[in-house]
C-alpha cells in the first residue's frame, strides 16, 4: 500500500487545528485519502518526523538517503513525515514532490515557525506506536535509530534520546560547539537537576501514548521544546533511555547560536519558576519537608554544593549577558543589567534548588536579604583593598590571595544568612 501521492499545494490538503495549548494556528496537512482512511488494522511502528525550515538545498538528498536506509535496513514498519514550518523558500514544494515520489513519505505544512511547533503538530496526530524525530542534516548515524526506538516498543522506556555526551558516543565537531553544548548541559543539570546527559541532540523518540500526555504540557514551540519535554518527563517519573550516538557536525548549519542561547536561558528561568510552584508534571513530585529540629534536607554539605553550583552558573550567565549587552549599553550599563539579572536568578535558584523552598512564605524577606547581601562582596573587597594599601601590600599575587579569601568568607556569610532566612520562614 502506498502512503504517498500528495497534492502539490497546502490548499489541496486537509485542514485541522491542533488543540495542544492552542499554540498553533490552523495547520495544513497535504494528504491523499488512502492515508486519511487508514484502517485500525494497518499499524505503523515508528513515525519519523523531520522538521524543516528553508531547507531547499539539502531536503531532497537527506529524505532520499533516509528513505533508502529505512527501506533496506530498518526491520519495523515506518512512515516519514516532512514537517515544514513556514518556510519562505522552495522547501514546501520539494517536500510535496518527495511525498509524490517516495512511498511512506508524507508532507505536513504548518504556517508558523518553530521546531517545537512542528513536532507538536505531527506527534499529536500520529497513529504510530512510537513517534521520533531527527534533524534534516542527518548528523546522527542512522544505525542508532533501532536502538533508540526498541526500548519504547517493548515498553521498557517512555522516552529515548540520542546523546553525544554519553560514554561510547563518537562526535566530530569544532571546539566552539563542543564548549557550548557541554556548558548548556552543565547549566541544565545545575539549575533544573536533570539526569540526562544531552538535551539538544536532534535524535529523539517517545511512545505515542506518552507524547499525547506529555507534549501538551510543553509550553515552548522553538528549540527549547526538547529540553522542556525531557525535564517534564523526568519530573513526572517517566523512564528516559539514552543511546550513545555517532554524530558529525553540519558545517553549514544556520542555527543562530546567540538567539538560541538567549531563548534557552529564558526557558530555563521559566521552568525554574514553574518548578517552584510544582507545576507541569504528570504526577506530583515528592514533597520535601522540614526535618525534625528545624533542619532542612538535604544537609549542610548538599546545600553548599548546590550553592556553589548555582554560583558557577551565575558566573557563566553573567559573562554571556555582559557580552550580549556590551555593544548596545556599553561596559557600565551591561555590567549593571547583567549583575541585576544574575542576582535575581541566583536568589531564585538558591531558594528553590539549594534550600528547597517554594510558595509565598518568607519570600519577600528572603529576596530583600539576598539583594542586601549581594552588596557584601563589593564592600568587603573594596575594604580589603584599602586595608592592603594601608599595610603597604601591592604585589598582584598577594592581592589575589587576599581578595579570594575575602570573597570566600563573604560567600559563606551569604549562604549562612540566606539559609537562616529560609529556615526561619519554613519553621513558622
Amino acid at each position: 500500500m502506498s502512503l504517498s501521492r500528495f497534492p502539490a499545494t497546502p490548499q489541496d490538503g486537509l485542514m485541522f487545528t491542533p488543540d495542544a495549548r492552542g499554540m498553533s494556528a490552523t495547520a495544513t496537512l497535504s494528504v491523499e485519502p488512502s492515508l486519511a482512511n487508514l484502517t485500525p488494522d494497518v499499524e505503523i511502528a515508528v513515525e519519523i518526523v523531520v522538521p524543516v525550515y528553508n531547507e531547499q538545498q539539502d531536503l531532497a538528498a537527506s529524505i532520499e538517503r533516509l528513505h533508502s536506509y529505512l527501506s533496506r535496513n530498518f526491520p519495523l514498519s515506518w512512515l516519514i513525515t516532512v514537517a515544514d514550518n513556514a518556510s519562505t523558500d522552495n522547501t514546501w514544494a520539494i517536500a510535496c514532490g518527495l511525498a509524490k515520489q517516495l512511498d511512506y513519505v508524507r508532507a505536513l505544512h504548518i504556517p508558523q515557525k518553530g521546531r517545537g511547533r512542528a513536532l507538536r503538530t505531527a506527534w499529536l496526530q500520529s497513529r504510530a506506536s512510537v513517534v521520533a524525530y531527527m534533524d534534516v542534516d542527518l548528523s546522527t548515524d542512522l544505525d542508532a535509530l533501532l536502538p533508540l526506538v526498541a526500548p519504547l516498543l517493548t515498553g521498557h522506556s517512555d522516552v529515548a534520546i540520542g546523546s553525544r555526551l554519553a560514554p561510547g558516543a563518537r562526535v566530530v565537531r569544532g571546539p566552539k560547539r563542543e564548549f557550548i553544548s557541554r556548558t548548556y548541559n552543565f547549566v541544565l543539570r545545575t539549575t533544573l537537576r536533570n539526569s540526562f546527559s544531552d538535551a539538544q541532540c536532534g535524535f529523539k523518540a517517545v511512545r505515542t501514548e506518552v507524547a499525547r500526555q506529555l507534549v501538551p504540557l510543553v509550553e515552548d514551540n522553538g528549540w527549547f521544546f526538547d529540553t522542556e519535554m525531557l525535564v517534564l518527563a523526568e519530573r513526572s517519573g517517566l523512564r528516559v533511555h539514552e543511546v550513545a550516538v555517532d554524530w558529525v557536525d553540519d558545517a553549514g548549519s544556520t542555527v543562530n547560536l546567540v538567539q538560541t542561547a538567549r531563548d534557552d536561558l529564558k526557558g530555563i528561568a521559566r521552568m525554574m519558576r514553574a518548578a517552584a510552584r510544582r507545576k507541569g508534571e504528570l504526577a506530583p513530585r515528592r514533597a520535601r519537608a522540614l526535618a525534625p529540629g528545624g533542619r532542612l534536607e538535604p544537609g549542610w554539605t548538599g546545600q553548599l554544593v548546590h550553592f556553589a553550583s548555582v554560583g558557577l552558573v551565575s558566573t557563566v550567565s553573567f559573562a554571556f549577558l555582559f557580552a550580549l549587552l556590551y555593544g548596545p549599553l556599553g561596559g557600565v550599563g551591561a555590567d549593571i543589567i547583567a549583575l541585576a539579572i544574575c542576582a535575581l536568578g541566583n536568589l531564585a535558584a538558591n531558594r528553590h534548588f539549594t534550600f528547597d523552598a517554594s510558595g509565598p512564605t518568607g519570600r519577600r524577606h528572603y529576596y530583600l536579604t539576598g539583594f542586601l547581601l549581594a552588596l557584601l562582596p563589593l564592600v568587603s573587597t573594596l575594604g580589603a583593598l584599602a586595608a592592603a594599601s594601608a599595610a603597604g601590600i601591592s604585589s598582584l599575587p598577594a592581592l589575589i590571595v587576599i581578595l579570594t579569601a575575602v570573597n570566600l568568607l563573604s560567600t559563606v556569610a551569604r549562604f549562612y544568612c540566606l539559609r537562616a532566612s529560609v529556615t526561619k520562614a519554613m519553621a513558622q
